[in-house]
Protein backbone atom coordinates (compact mmCIF):
# COMPACT_ATOMS: atom_id res chain seq x y z
CA UNK A 1 0.00 0.00 0.00
CA UNK A 2 1.16 3.64 -1.16
CA UNK A 3 1.94 6.17 1.36
CA UNK A 4 -0.14 8.71 1.06
CA UNK A 5 0.78 12.18 3.26
CA UNK A 6 -1.59 14.32 4.44
CA UNK A 7 -2.03 17.60 3.75
CA UNK A 8 -5.41 19.31 5.22
CA UNK A 9 -6.10 15.72 6.99
CA UNK A 10 -8.17 14.61 3.49
CA UNK A 11 -6.05 12.05 2.03
CA UNK A 12 -8.30 9.83 0.21
CA UNK A 13 -9.82 13.22 -1.20
CA UNK A 14 -6.49 14.77 -2.36
CA UNK A 15 -5.76 11.52 -4.08
CA UNK A 16 -9.14 11.13 -5.52
CA UNK A 17 -9.15 14.84 -6.65
CA UNK A 18 -5.45 14.11 -8.39
CA UNK A 19 -6.86 11.32 -10.32
CA UNK A 20 -9.78 12.48 -11.71
CA UNK A 21 -7.72 15.76 -12.55
CA UNK A 22 -4.99 13.22 -14.51
CA UNK A 23 -7.51 10.99 -16.18
CA UNK A 24 -10.10 13.76 -17.28
CA UNK A 25 -8.59 16.91 -17.46
CA UNK A 26 -11.84 18.57 -15.69
CA UNK A 27 -13.53 21.54 -16.38
CA UNK A 28 -15.39 21.80 -13.50
CA UNK A 29 -14.42 19.26 -10.18
CA UNK A 30 -16.41 18.95 -7.11
CA UNK A 31 -15.15 16.40 -4.65
CA UNK A 32 -18.06 16.41 -1.11
CA UNK A 33 -16.77 14.47 1.68
CA UNK A 34 -20.18 13.25 3.13
CA UNK A 35 -19.03 10.01 5.51
CA UNK A 36 -20.25 12.77 8.22
CA UNK A 37 -23.75 11.78 7.35
CA UNK A 38 -23.13 8.40 8.14
CA UNK A 39 -22.31 6.63 11.20
CA UNK A 40 -18.50 6.40 11.36
CA UNK A 41 -15.77 8.07 13.19
CA UNK A 42 -15.50 11.93 12.56
CA UNK A 43 -12.66 12.46 10.32
CA UNK A 44 -13.70 9.99 8.40
CA UNK A 45 -13.06 9.22 4.07
CA UNK A 46 -15.57 6.41 3.60
CA UNK A 47 -18.34 8.50 1.78
CA UNK A 48 -18.22 10.57 -1.58
CA UNK A 49 -20.11 12.76 -4.14
CA UNK A 50 -17.86 13.90 -7.03
CA UNK A 51 -18.96 16.11 -9.72
CA UNK A 52 -16.87 15.74 -12.72
CA UNK A 53 -17.35 17.99 -15.82
CA UNK A 54 -15.49 17.14 -19.04
CA UNK A 55 -15.04 17.43 -22.30
CA UNK A 56 -14.13 12.88 -22.51
CA UNK A 57 -17.35 12.72 -21.56
CA UNK A 58 -18.46 13.66 -25.25
CA UNK A 59 -20.09 10.69 -26.54
CA UNK A 60 -20.46 8.58 -24.16
CA UNK A 61 -23.23 7.24 -22.29
CA UNK A 62 -24.37 8.34 -18.58
CA UNK A 63 -23.08 4.69 -17.69
CA UNK A 64 -20.09 4.58 -19.00
CA UNK A 65 -18.97 7.84 -18.04
CA UNK A 66 -19.97 6.39 -14.17
CA UNK A 67 -17.98 2.97 -15.15
CA UNK A 68 -15.11 5.25 -16.11
CA UNK A 69 -15.42 6.98 -12.62
CA UNK A 70 -15.31 3.64 -11.03
CA UNK A 71 -12.38 2.53 -12.45
CA UNK A 72 -10.40 5.40 -12.29
CA UNK A 73 -11.06 5.30 -8.45
CA UNK A 74 -10.98 1.28 -8.13
CA UNK A 75 -8.60 1.06 -5.25
CA UNK A 76 -9.87 3.52 -3.53
CA UNK A 77 -13.43 1.73 -3.53
CA UNK A 78 -11.39 -1.73 -1.97
CA UNK A 79 -9.78 -0.19 0.37
CA UNK A 80 -11.79 2.22 2.50
CA UNK A 81 -14.31 4.00 0.43
CA UNK A 82 -17.77 2.56 1.17
CA UNK A 83 -20.16 4.81 -1.01
CA UNK A 84 -19.23 6.98 -4.23
CA UNK A 85 -22.05 9.33 -5.84
CA UNK A 86 -21.08 10.14 -9.25
CA UNK A 87 -22.38 13.01 -11.52
CA UNK A 88 -20.65 12.86 -14.59
CA UNK A 89 -21.53 15.70 -17.47
CA UNK A 90 -19.81 17.13 -20.58
CA UNK A 91 -19.22 20.77 -20.50
CA UNK A 92 -22.15 21.57 -22.20
CA UNK A 93 -24.67 19.64 -20.01
CA UNK A 94 -23.60 21.41 -16.94
CA UNK A 95 -23.69 25.13 -19.03
CA UNK A 96 -27.12 24.26 -19.52
CA UNK A 97 -27.65 23.07 -15.64
CA UNK A 98 -28.47 24.71 -12.80
CA UNK A 99 -24.95 23.74 -11.60
CA UNK A 100 -26.28 23.13 -8.22
CA UNK A 101 -25.85 19.26 -6.94
CA UNK A 102 -28.63 18.17 -4.83
CA UNK A 103 -27.49 16.84 -1.05
CA UNK A 104 -27.80 13.37 -0.94
CA UNK A 105 -30.01 11.85 1.80
CA UNK A 106 -29.34 11.14 5.33
CA UNK A 107 -28.37 7.84 6.21
CA UNK A 108 -30.93 6.12 7.65
CA UNK A 109 -28.23 4.22 9.78
CA UNK A 110 -26.22 7.57 10.44
CA UNK A 111 -26.39 10.79 12.20
CA UNK A 112 -28.02 12.10 9.49
CA UNK A 113 -26.42 15.80 9.60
Amino acid sequence: MATIPVINGNPIELLIRDKLERQFSPVHLDIMNESYMHNVPKGSETHFKVVVVSHKFENISLLQRHRLVNEILQYELKNGVHALSIVAKTPSQWEDSPKVTEKSPACKGGFGK
